[in-house]
């Protein structure tokens, strides 16, 4: 499964960019969550959560 997802990031940089950052920004608002405003354990979760999605689609998309 690992290498599915690798070589569809290969081929799909711009998504492979897109992904991680959703994760990132989504780990960014976990850390600085008092900065956030209201609800950042949702929205900080929901962007992790979008994140393993894209990891997932791109796991089943590669053939």
């Amino acid at each position: 499964m690992y290498k599915k997802i690798t070589n569809y990031f290969k081929k799909h940089v711009t998504y492979n960019s897109f992904v991680h950052a959703v994760g990132g920004i989504g780990i960014g608002v976990l850390i600085a969550s008092p900065i956030v405003g209201i609800h950042p354990l949702r929205w900080g979760l929901g962007l992790i959560g979008l994140s393993l999605l894209g990891h997932l689609y791109a796991a089943v998309s590669e053939k």
